[in-house]
C-alpha cells in the first residue's frame, strides 16, 4: 500500500464525514443561535431552553436524513472494501 493510496483512503473518509455529518450540525448550529439571540434579547437564563428546541431540531434531522446518512456510508464501506484488492497488491 503506497503513501498516495493511503492519502487517498483518508480524504475520502474525511470527506465522507464531514459530508453525512454536516445537516446535524448546521441545524444545531442554527437553532442554538436562534435560541440564544432570543435568550440574550429577553433576558431569560434558563439552559433547558437552550437544549431541549436543539435537541427536538435534531431529532427531526436524524429522521428526515438518517437514510441518507447511512447510504452514504454504507456505499463508501463497500467501496472501500471493494479497493482491498488493489490496495494490497498495489
Amino acid at each position: 500500500m503506497l503513501e498516495a493510496d493511503i492519502i487517498q483512503v483518508t480524504s475520502q473518509a474525511l470527506w465522507v464525514a464531514a459530508k453525512v455529518s454536516a445537516p446535524l450540525l448546521v441545524v444545531s448550529l442554527v437553532v442554538g443561535l436562534v435560541i440564544s439571540l432570543l435568550q440574550a434579547v429577553f433576558q431569560v437564563q434558563d439552559q433547558m431552553l437552550a437544549m431541549v428546541p436543539r435537541l427536538v431540531a435534531s431529532v427531526v434531522v436524524l429522521v428526515a436524513c438518517g437514510a441518507w446518512m447511512l447510504r452514504e456510508m454504507v456505499d463508501w464501506t463497500v467501496a472501500l472494501f471493494g479497493q482491498i484488492p488493489v490496495l494490497v497488491a498495489g
